[in-house]
């Protein structure tokens, strides 16, 4: 693995001088100026993506080092691929760079006909396994009973919640409160699973990504909306709204949903206009919100609104409200108060991602109590900065939602192979097909070691940039691995009744929700690398 890493560490030198080149072109008296990032907006595109698949495979490197032949393998045709990729992406930058000696004669060495001929056999015959996780017994355990879930609870209804738009049904939801899902992210103290004194991403990231590979719509997503607000709530709530809210999210009761994003910004948070305006009962919030996924079915939601109305304030004029309502199973509701306020909803209609229901939401003088405005008195304008951190979980666990989505994908797709015959013979038994399940492999494998690693730096305190540096590069991988795979089902991919074409559909969203893939490489990936380029 020694002399791999150097070819990595020889291609991430090429992207640190693209990084240095274009650093400088976005500079006026020595400050970032925004008009100049976005005139070299490609540019600074392209090297967040190949900085993103560079750090994938040093990471896959590494892990690999203590791992078999097997993962040896894949490691290294992994890393070659990431480099025959980085220099595709950025030849219009380094031509004039050359190219460090060595680094094509690794990737046509490594990347032969042949060898990713073998691979291929290789991970049919282990019936999609793709190597060794490096779990300890903790984790092996959990991945193992909420495999199990998944397999004998979630994915028999997988189908029909996707095909027919169905609300997540109670025995899913149920069996979520009774493993304690709801409640990786609450501390032991509020009767959550956290323990008290340490954190644990890499235990929601085993969970997260046991249940996507049934179904993301039906399971993968159901604990990142309580994660999100309960980070929010240890980052900035008082301790009365701590013990009150947190052992109630840990129960799954109520159920809750975020609602950040409107419908003319998007991610652009730090321009967020739906309006709260203070009275003497409390809060009164009007405007709207969209893409507020299970919405419907919650029974709280976590809004951030504008408090103070002065624009120029950006982020800081932001606060953060826990909004109580009804449950409904319906994709249209609404909420009446006796004050004449007013909450609707109306489910957006989705490709996609469906059994939770993303909904479009329209508050008209809705009165929220001051107790219900996360931190009280010491919130205000601070909504911004506490949502942060559940941003960055969501972000991570976005990342472990791809790598479920893969693995089902090339589950389903191995198994097909093997029956389908073509002119003869099985499917799976041509080269085409045996050098797709190489490079599927390679690019599931180092999306899950990538994701675990980031895991294990945000339980020692940072990893917050590497959070979205992981989600950039797994959702990329997760939406070209599931179009591979109904490709490999040919016509039977296409169709409705087979789980491949509802993991492609769902894949697709993976790199627009928790922040969008270009806002991601350009506003937080590629900005964070030009700082730090000097």
């Amino acid at each position: 693995m020694t002399k791999a890493l150097g070819f990595i560490d020889a291609a991430n030198r090429i992207v640190t001088r693209g990084l240095q080149f274009t650093r400088n072109k976005c500079l006026t008296e020595g400050k970032f100026d925004a008009a100049k990032m976005d005139d070299h907006q490609q540019a600074i595109y392209s090297l967040a993506v190949s900085a993103s698949e560079l750090q994938a495979a040093r990471v896959m490197l590494q892990y690999a080092d203590s791992q078999t032949d097997f993962e040896k393998r894949l490691a290294e045709g992994f890393a070659a691929d990431a480099i025959h990729s980085v220099y595709s992406r950025l030849f219009p930058i380094i031509v004039e760079q050359g190219w460090p000696e060595g680094l094509a004669s690794f990737v046509r060495a490594t990347l032969t006909i042949e060898n990713l001929t073998n691979l291929g056999k290789e991970i049919t015959s282990r019936n999609g396994d793709v190597g060794n996780r490096a779990f300890d017994e903790e984790k092996t355990l959990m991945a193992a009973t909420f495999a199990q879930f998944a397999d004998d609870i979630v994915a028999p209804l997988a189908e029909n919640i996707h095909r027919y738009n169905l609300a997540i049904p109670d025995s899913i939801l149920n069996g979520i409160r009774e493993l304690g899902c709801f409640g990786l992210s609450v501390p032991q103290r509020y009767n959550g699973l956290l323990p008290d004194d340490q954190e644990d991403s890499l235990g929601m990231i085993v969970v997260t990504e046991e249940l996507s590979r049934a179904s993301l719509g039906g399971a993968g997503s159901l604990i990142t909306r309580p994660e999100i607000m309960a980070r929010a709530l240890l980052e900035g709530g008082t301790e009365e709204q701590k013990t009150y809210w947190l052992p109630k999210l840990a129960a799954g009761n109520p159920l809750c949903a975020i609602a950040i994003t409107e419908p003319d910004f998007g991610s652009d948070v730090a321009s967020m206009r739906l309006k709260a305006t203070a009275t003497g009962d409390g809060w009164i919030l009007d405007g709207s919100k969209s893409w507020s996924t299970f919405a419907g079915k919650a029974g709280v939601l976590l809004v951030l609104a504008r408090t103070n109305p002065d624009l120029s304030l950006g982020h800081r004029g932001l606060s953060l409200f826990m909004v109580e309502k009804p449950s409904f199973d319906e994709e249209a509701f609404e909420v009446k108060q006796s004050s004449g306020g007013k909450l609707s909803g109306k489910a957006i209609p989705t490709v996609g991602y469906r059994g939770m229901h993303s909904y479009q939401l329209f508050f008209d003088n809705y009165l929220v109590p001051s107790t219900h405005l996360i931190g009280e008195g010491q919130g205000v304008g601070k909504g911004f900065y506490f949502t942060m951190r559940g941003f960055t979980g969501g972000r991570i666990q976005t990342a472990a939602r791809a790598c479920g989505v893969m693995q089902g994908a090339i589950d389903k797709s191995v198994r097909y192979t093997r029956e389908r015959l073509v002119f003869g013979k099985p499917v799976g038994d041509y080269q085409l097909s045996q050098v797709k399940f190489a490079r599927m492999a390679m690019y599931l494998c180092a999306s899950r070691q990538f994701t675990y690693a980031v895991g294990r730096l945000m339980d020692q305190g940072s990893g917050q940039m590497e959070a979205s540096l992981v989600k950039l590069f797994a959702c990329r991988a997760a939406e070209w691995i599931t179009r591979e795979a109904m490709q490999l089902h040919g016509g039977m991919g296409y169709a409705e009744e087979t789980d491949v074409s509802r993991y492609w559909l769902d894949a697709r969203v993976l790199s627009i929700f928790e922040g969008t893939e270009e806002t991601l490489a350009l506003k937080v990936v590629g900005r964070n690398l030009l700082e730090n380029s000097v």
